[in-house]
């Protein structure tokens, strides 16, 4: 077991490097030697630290990483990653020689893009990524651009003022594999924009795949898949899951941690937490542990989320504050302050998951792993 050095931390997060290589053969295992693998680290890598994630899987390998803005891209280059950086989410304008100037492909999605493009000059060749909305109905041209995109496809084969580096699409049914008929449609329109930038000569990086298309539609691997969720060893969905578990294995990357920072015995009746939701129904022994809403910890899980203290799960008390929660440890032998509480991960026989968190709060793994306080230590192991 890996000891880790958490001295002088209230609350720290851990990383499991030999997960993170497990997960990245996996996926590797699953495309051809020729398709590409990019790793998304966007939103702070699904907050699991987006510099140092990146790092991980540049050493690893991956050929592309991508993020949401131009500042996280940015703040890779800052750090030294040299792996080619794609910007998926809109790029402001007046930004856009920052990219060119770090070598950042950013993504091209409107009408409005194309016409600000025609009027830059840049003294580094800016790439770009065009996307296509095939059927998700967010960012993209829609095939009634056609016409306008085609014009500056060839506007541009005679200026060769950016270089048409890739072409992508985003499913929005692609992690189920019950219903692949709006995925098989998307799929046949994105092949309608490949065969018009194929007429006019424009040979980009063709890209359509996240993490659920990756693993339930091979048709859709093209020559490179993007991997998010499936890189940090969460399914991206409870039916994605059921359909592949037997046949592949993710290992979640992420665990979380704190301190117990006080111990007391209090009588029945005794009232927990502000507005005192809470009435003990026996005499109890209650920790208090220094996390809070503010890291990550939603209010949702007042008086019904737990953690793991040696081994066993402590039931949250009353209301989650926003840096501390109660929790009830009657019972469970040798709780000190200093005593290790689990919020996620294994302790034991026990586990706490992501998946069963996000579950208890209402809300997505996404939204629960991305909304961890950036400011807690992420300790890579």
């Amino acid at each position: 077991m890996t000891t880790v050095n958490h001295k002088g931390l209230r609350t720290w997060i851990e990383i499991d490097r030999r997960a993170i290589k497990h997960n990245y053969k996996l996926f590797r295992s699953l495309i051809p030697k020729t398709t590409k693998l990019l790793s998304v680290v966007k939103s702070n890598a699904y907050g699991h630290s987006h510099i140092d994630f990146s790092k991980e899987v540049e050493v690893l390998g991956v050929d592309y990483i991508a993020v949401d803005s131009i500042v996280e891209g940015l703040s890779l280059r800052k750090n030294g990653i040299r792996c080619p950086i794609l910007v998926l989410g809109h790029t402001l304008h007046v930004r856009i020689k920052d990219a060119a100037v770090h070598d950042i492909r950013v993504a091209v999605s409107s009408i409005t893009q194309l016409h600000q493009l025609q009027k830059e000059t840049f003294k580094r060749p800016l790439k770009i990524h065009i996307k296509v909305d095939t059927g998700l109905h967010r960012q993209g041209f829609t095939l009634d651009d056609l016409t306008e995109v085609r014009k500056f496809l060839e506007w541009n084969k005679k200026t060769k003022r950016v270089v048409v580096e890739g072409l992508f699409t985003h499913f929005a049914q692609g992690k189920d594999p019950l219903h692949p008929l709006y995925t098989k449609k998307q799929l046949g329109e994105f092949d309608t924009w490949v065969k018009e930038f194929h007429i006019l000569g424009v040979h980009p990086i063709l890209h359509t795949a996240a993490t659920g298309p990756t693993l339930v539609f091979p048709e859709s691997h093209f020559d490179m898949v993007r991997i998010g969720i499936g890189f940090y060893g969460i399914w991206p969905d409870e039916k994605t899951k059921k359909f592949l578990k037997k046949k592949y294995t993710l290992k979640p990357i992420l665990s979380w941690k704190a301190v117990v920072s006080e111990v007391k015995k209090l009588p029945k009746g005794s009232k927990i937490g502000y507005d005192s939701t809470e009435t003990l129904k026996r005499a109890s022994t209650v920790a208090v542990c220094p996390i809070g809403y503010w890291h990550g910890f939603s209010r949702a899980l007042s008086s019904y989320g737990f953690v793991l203290i040696n081994g066993k799960r402590a039931k949250v008390l009353g209301r989650v504050s926003m840096d501390m929660i109660s929790v009830d440890v009657t019972g469970i032998k040798n709780v000190k302050v200093g005593s290790i509480a689990t919020i996620i991960g294994k302790d034991g026989k026990d586990e706490l998951k992501a998946e069963d968190v996000a579950d208890s709060m209402n809300a997505s793994t996404y939204e629960f792993l991305t909304r961890l306080n950036p400011l807690i230590k992420r300790i890579y192991i």
